[in-house]
C-alpha cells in the first residue's frame, strides 16, 4: 500500500518527513495541501489533523501527524535512518526535540516573515530577536558537527533529517552556509546522499508557482 503525505513544497517540516520517506526506500507519494488558500482550515483537513498542519502521513488506518512521529513511523518501519541502539535512540530523539524547540521552530518564523507575510504585517523587532537566537543554535550545531560527519553515530539518521530541514530552502533568512563551515559540509554530505532531493523538487507546491 502506498503510503501518502499531505504536505507543500514550502513547508520545512513537511520536507523533514517526505525526505525520510525517500531516501527510507518505502513506496509513498505526496498529496498536494494548497496552504496559501486556506486548506489547511478546511472541514475535510481538520477531520484528518485537528491540529490544522502539515506533515500529515497515512498509511492505511495509520494517520499520523508532526514530522517527528512521522520520522520515527518511517524509520520503524524501514528499518533505516534510526539507531543502532537504545543510546542512539535516545540521543535521535534529543536532537529532535532541540530541533523542534530552538532550531526549525524559529527558522520557520523568521522565513515566515521575510518571505510570505505581507510586507505590511512584518516586525522588524520579531526578526531580529529570533535570528539572534538561531545565532546560538547555529554555533550549537556547527560545534556538534566539528569532529563529525552525522550528529548521531556514524551514518545519516533521522536526526540529521530533522535538523537540516529548513537549510536547505533558498529563501533568505539569515543563514549563510559560508559563515559555518561545519554545517556547509554537512549539508553537502546529505545532499550527495543516493536518493536526496531538494524540497521543491520533492514535493507540489513552491513560490514559482504562486508568482
Amino acid at each position: 500500500m502506498t503510503i501518502k503525505l499531505h504536505c507543500f513544497g514550502e513547508s520545512g517540516n513537511a520536507y523533514k518527513a517526505a525526505l525520510a520517506l525517500e531516501l527510507s526506500g518505502l513506496d509513498w507519494e505526496p498529496v498536494f495541501v494548497d496552504f496559501f488558500n486556506g486548506a489547511t482550515r478546511t472541514p475535510e483537513f481538520l477531520a484528518l489533523n485537528p491540529m490544522g498542519e502539515v506533515p500529515v502521513m497515512e498509511d492505511g488506518d495509520i494517520v499520523l501527524s508532526q514530522s517527528g512521529v512521522i520520522q520515527d513511523y518511517v524509520s520503524s518501519k524501514s528499518g533505516k535512518l534510526g539507531g543502532r541502539s537504545a543510546e542512539e535512540r535516545r540521543q535521535i530523539l534529543r536532537w529532535q526535540f532541540w530541533d523542534n524547540h530552538k532550531f526549525s521552530s524559529q527558522i520557520g518564523g523568521v522565513r515566515f516573515q521575510l518571505n510570505f507575510l505581507p510586507e505590511k504585517h512584518r516586525n522588524p523587532a520579531v526578526t531580529d530577536f529570533m535570528q539572534a537566537r538561531l545565532k546560538s543554535a547555529y554555533k550549537v550545531l556547527n560545534r556538534a558537527l566539528a569532529d563529525r560527519e552525522y550528529l548521531v553515530g556514524d551514518r545519516l539518521t533521522i536526526a540529521d533529517l530533522s535538523c537540516c530541514g529548513y537549510l536547505y530552502y533558498p529563501e533568505p533568512f539569515g543563514f549563510e552556509r559560508a559563515d559555518w563551515p561545519h554545517i556547509d559540509a554537512w549539508l553537502e554530505r546529505i545532499a550527495a546522499t543516493p536518493g536526496w532531493k531538494h524540497p521543491y523538487d520533492l514535493m507540489p507546491g513552491s513560490p514559482a508557482d504562486r508568482a
